[in-house]
């Protein structure tokens, strides 16, 4: 609720409670972990092709990296461009899809969580990676030279693996399994 929500309830008479009130019960709230989000949406192009492994108890993973861009022009009329490279991983019908239809600078959108997590390398270094665990996909163009994507729209729960996801970038002598 905005603050011009509660005032309008307070001169109505509709709420005995003050503005302040409630926004300290929702701060309560928020303190005790009532109110938590974890969403990531992100459209952006792979920028290698997805990395399709298996785990030991059979369950599929793809990695991948996906680039977003943001331009703009200065005050002073230079232009700019700032890439980010997200890590994602997809898990069983997903992954599987995704190593299937997708391939280095194809566009896509994704709605995922991000985790993040450790795994030791093969030099038994401890490594830190955040990611974001794709929950539904959508591809976006066609697919390479122009023609469209007939993939289907795969969504659904990627509950947690079996065991943690290679990394999305590196050798595979740095997988955690």
């Amino acid at each position: 609720m905005s603050l011009s929500h509660f005032k309008e309830n307070l001169s109505h008479g509709l709420d005995t409670k003050t503005g302040l009130d409630i926004y300290w019960e929702k701060e309560s709230l928020h303190r005790k972990g009532a109110m938590s989000v974890n969403k990531a949406i992100l459209i952006g192009n792979l920028g290698k092709d997805p990395e399709l492994k298996y785990t030991p108890a059979g369950k599929a993973v793809t990695t991948f990296s996906l680039a977003t861009s943001e331009k703009w022009t200065s005050q002073d009329g230079t232009k700019n461009e700032s890439t980010t490279w997200h890590n994602i991983v997809a898990w069983g019908r997903q992954a599987e899809v995704i190593k299937e239809y997708l391939a280095k600078g194809r566009q896509v959108y994704i709605e995922g969580r991000i985790q993040n997590r450790s795994y030791d390398d093969k030099d038994g270094n401890k490594r830190y990676i955040s990611e974001v665990v794709v929950q539904s996909f959508q591809f976006i163009g066609g697919r390479g030279g122009g023609e469209n994507a007939s993939a289907p729209n795969v969504s659904g729960s990627s509950g947690p693996p079996d065991s943690p996801p290679p990394p999305a970038s590196g050798s595979d002598d740095d997988l955690p399994f």
